[in-house]
């Protein structure tokens, strides 16, 4: 059981580097650093298309993470 929580979460750690790493920048250059959280925070800018699939798998695969590493933890016991 060990081991196949191991691979699921292995699989499940490539998957979620591989959306992130596809989502685009929310913030423009140094301005962005500075002023972007507010922005994004308060801002009326929804996520469409391609953008709202990428951040719906990148919370359930990173809910997915937190879950199995968790399995791992409670079946190497």
């Amino acid at each position: 059981m060990h081991t196949l929580v191991v691979i699921l979460l292995v699989i499940v750690s490539i998957g979620l580097i591989a959306v992130v790493l596809l989502q685009s920048g929310k913030s423009a250059g140094l301005s962005g650093a500075i002023s972007g959280g507010a922005e994004s925070l308060f801002g009326k800018q929804k996520a469409r298309g391609i953008d709202l699939i990428l951040h719906r798998i990148t919370v359930i695969l990173s809910v997915l993470f937190f879950v199995l590493a968790v399995a791992v933890t409670y079946f190497k016991v």
